[in-house]
């Protein structure tokens, strides 16, 4: 299974609804997940997932922001 890394600037359409759909009310502090990146930087993101691929969706305002919009 891959995993990806996506920031909310590159969100697609799909990711959105993946997003929206598993969190309708918004994300919580219990559904973040923290680890380090290949250049030792701790990312927070929230986790997606199709068949094949897992998304990991960096966490930000404007991430938010973009979700509620959609």
């Amino acid at each position: 299974m891959r995993r990806v890394i996506v920031y909310y600037k590159k969100l697609t359409p799909k990711i959105l609804t993946l997003l929206t759909d598993k969190f309708p009310d918004g994300y919580d502090d219990d559904d973040i997940i923290k680890f380090d990146n290949h250049r030792n930087e701790t990312i927070e993101a929230v986790e997606v997932k199709t068949d094949d691929t897992v998304y990991l969706v960096k966490v930000s305002s404007k991430l938010h922001y973009t979700m509620t919009n959609f």
